[in-house]
């Protein structure tokens, strides 16, 4: 091919890539003074939190009983600098007109942002309590595993829940768009994809963890446990009169206290798991369980309470 051929191949995807139709939902106009989210920042972020709930597994090995008041000061004064920045972020990215800065100045909207932070910072000591008891329930429920610190360097579960649980928080304060991509670059690491907007009680964990789908309308209890490939999704989209999804409505599942649901179960739709219910694996569900009753796809073996009640490990 000729170089003026080669030219006007190029010249013509240009002016294709760059046609407003070719456009539509797929480009963000940036503009001028406001910042974009930061995948990189974010990373960091999410680093410092693991160092800081979990010190000496994450972040400066080295940290020790004379030093940790330092390493965690400097990494909570430094997470509450970037979190300030990605919060302003979230909050200014969108279409024209949705910045809440285009109504304030900048330093008041920089003011807001530094103030959710804060009380996502507020929010720390909390969280690793929380985080503590989903580290018991993983150890208790997986006789694998040799130790605490075993579960906290080694299972997928603890990194997504750290994600999801700082993601959580961060959403409740009406944060856009970085708690998604806070569970969403914990999806691309360990497989388990938690929407920011699930809730989630105490005690929680997911075994070997892949492939597991958890909703942003799911309720999950305290003590419960999924095993790999769980979905906890929606059974339909009730469309609007334009025929498309309406959105924000409860549409998955309820869990309660004590449920423990085997590898591969489907359970959709706002339906109701009763406490001390047991899915067994591969099950379709999609009516409530009353509490403390089984549901398996072939006739439960002899002795199954004694045998998998409590789950396995590998």
């Amino acid at each position: 091919m000729s170089s003026e051929n080669t030219t006007h191949v190029l010249t013509q995807a240009v002016d294709r890539l760059s046609a407003s139709e070719s456009l539509r939902g797929l480009f963000h106009e940036h503009r001028d003074g406001d910042p974009l989210p930061s995948a990189k920042q974010l990373e960091e972020i999410v680093t410092l939190a693991r160092a800081i709930l979990f010190p000496g597994f994450y972040g400066k090995s080295s940290v020790n009983t004379h030093t940790i008041k330092y390493q965690i000061g400097v990494n909570v004064e430094r997470m509450h600098h970037l979190l300030s920045q990605q919060i302003l972020a979230g909050l200014c990215f969108g279409l024209p007109g949705d910045c809440p800065c285009e109504d304030v100045s900048p330093n008041i909207c920089m003011e807001n942002a530094a103030e959710l932070a804060s009380k996502i910072i507020e929010k720390l000591p909390e969280m690793r309590r929380t985080l503590a008891t989903d580290v018991v329930a993983a150890y208790n429920g997986d006789p694998a595993a040799s130790s605490f610190g075993e579960i906290i360097s080694c299972y997928p579960v603890i990194k997504a829940l750290t994600n999801y649980r700082l993601a959580h928080e961060l959403h409740l304060l009406g944060v856009p768009l970085i708690p998604r991509m806070l569970t969403e670059m914990a999806h691309s690491e360990t497989g388990i994809d938690i929407h920011p907007a699930a809730t989630i009680g105490d005690h929680f964990t997911i075994d070997h963890g892949t492939g597991v789908v958890i909703g942003a309308t799911c309720v999950i209890g305290n003590n419960v446990k999924l095993y790999q490939g769980v979905t906890l999704g929606a059974k339909s989209f009730p469309l609007d009169e334009d025929g498309n999804p309406i959105k924000g409505i409860p549409r998955h599942p309820i869990l309660e206290d004590n449920v423990v649901v085997y590898a591969n179960a489907t359970i959709l739709g706002r339906i109701t798991i009763g406490h001390d219910c047991v899915v067994g694996a591969n099950v379709w569900v999609t009516k409530d369980m009353q509490p403390n009753t089984r549901k398996y796809n072939k006739e439960p073996i002899d002795n199954f309470d004694q045998e998998f009640n409590n789950g396995t490990g590998i």
